[in-house]
């Protein structure tokens, strides 16, 4: 197979192995040398050859005043479980749970257990749902966190950052509730070409002179280590190049079987997502055993059978793929406009064999797609209102672990997050987009008080 080593360049049983934590200096480190600094003098109060402080963020509580409760009331409450709907619903979210759900009795004694220090949201004429999940995207900074809450995706699955920036903002929650959406981070992509990625750790030295092409599954396994130690809950992978770069061809093969079942297998149980469009790479990261596929677009029915059978999802990432056709690039906007029916047909399929389809926007950066229009994609290719409402909710919520802490529904004691549209998810997939108010850990992050 192109590109694949026929032997590890070095021996990692008597080389390094991952540290169980990365001091904070080391991260700063890698940080300034991609910025083609020095460290010393760039980092307010960190000197050259100065240690990190003693203590660990674990350890470390500051001073902050928590989110007061809220109580949302007067809302048509959706369950995405089964599309039921209670009118004149009441949510009491407190100590960044939901403290009660359900109707105005159901409620009466957490209403008044928590009225007099609660803030309220007058939910009448709106649709109140839990938190969106969102299961692909590229969170690198504060301000790509926040037009992802916007858009009302309180939990998210990265597909990977540059310097592990989404394993520092999967801890934000725990002391700033509302800054970030629940984070299952990945860290770097585990891809041959690292580049200069290689110097955001130093436990990645030894792959140094392989920072170009790193295809041996040893050393796979090992990046994959290293991204697990540092924090990583979830790895990603891929199959092909990517299909939004030109010069690159969706359908050459990257890595094949023997490579993606070697990061499976050093993943250690957190779940591989694969970045996937031939018919080729698909069935083989699916026999390797990734827990989803991502874009998929040439995904064949035998390939469908089998993810049903083993319980693979699928992440289309339709709405980005099928926008190519927009692009003034005119090699992608004829992949887009190839690519965007035959994904459609797939998603459309897949659904119908059991495989299930779930949501991911592929949002990068600052440029971030609302999860609701990923859903009505999703909807309009096939699977319907409800479906579609549940590939952004308890579908992905599954696939992450999640759901027994509530995320993807409102019930009680479930997680403090939820959403508030303006039309009804259930009549048109379109309203999935018509978000007044996000409530994310218990703090409102977008819309107003009653």
């Amino acid at each position: 197979m192109k590109g694949v080593s026929t032997m590890c360049e070095h021996d990692h049983s008597t080389g390094p192995v991952p540290t169980a934590k990365l001091e904070r200096r080391h991260v700063l480190a890698g940080a300034a040398a991609l910025a083609g600094l020095g460290l010393a003098g760039m980092v307010p109060g960190i000197a050259q050859g100065a240690e990190p402080p003693g203590r660990s963020a674990a350890a470390h509580r500051p001073s902050t005043v928590k989110s007061a409760p809220v109580i949302v009331e007067g809302g048509s409450l959706i369950d995405p479980a089964t599309g039921q709907l209670i009118e004149d619903a009441v949510v009491v979210l407190a100590g960044g749970i939901v403290q009660s759900v359900g109707t105005r009795d159901e409620t009466r004694k957490a209403v008044a257990k928590y009225a007099a220090s609660a803030t309220r949201i007058n939910a009448h004429g709106k649709f109140v749902l839990p938190g969106f999940v969102d299961a692909h995207v590229h969170a690198q900074a504060f301000e790509d966190a926040a037009l992802i809450l916007s858009h009302g995706a309180t939990t998210v699955r990265s597909g990977s950052s540059s310097f592990y920036q989404d394993i520092a903002l999967a801890r934000v929650p725990d002391f700033a509730p509302g800054l970030a959406p629940r984070m299952h981070a990945a860290g770097l992509f585990v891809s041959p070409d690292q580049s200069d990625s290689i110097l955001a750790d130093p436990d990645l030295a030894p792959l140094a002179a392989l920072r170009h092409q790193i295809t041996d599954p040893k050393d796979l396994a090992y990046l994959t280590g290293v991204n697990i130690a540092r924090g990583a809950t979830v790895i990603k992978t891929r199959a092909n190049p990517r299909a939004g770069l030109a010069e690159q061809d969706p359908l050459e093969l990257v890595y094949g079987r023997e490579q993606l079942a070697a990061i499976v297998k050093a993943a250690k149980g957190a779940g591989v997502l694969c970045h996937s469009y031939s018919a080729e790479g698909i069935a083989g990261a699916v026999a390797a055993g990734v827990k989803s596929i991502e874009h998929g677009v040439f995904m064949d029915e035998k390939t469908m059978v089998r993810m049903a059978k083993q319980g693979t999802y699928f992440t289309p990432t339709l709405y980005g793929i099928a926008g190519m056709a927009n692009s003034s690039d005119p090699v992608l906007s004829e992949r887009g406009r190839e690519y965007g029916p035959v994904l459609a047909e797939a998603a459309r399929a897949a659904n119908e064999l059991g495989v299930t389809v779930i949501g991911g926007t592929d949002s990068f950066g600052t440029d971030v797609t609302p999860i609701g229009a990923e859903a009505k994609a999703l909807s309009d290719a096939g699977l319907g209102k409800l479906k579609a409402l549940q590939s952004i909710t308890t579908a992905p919520a599954k696939l992450l672990g999640v759901d027994h802490r509530g995320v993807g529904r409102l019930v009680r004691h479930g997680v403090a997050d939820l959403v508030l549209l303006g039309s009804n998810p259930l009549e048109s997939a379109a309203a999935l987009s018509d978000v007044h108010t996000v409530v994310a850990q218990g703090s409102i992050v977008r819309g107003e008080a009653a």
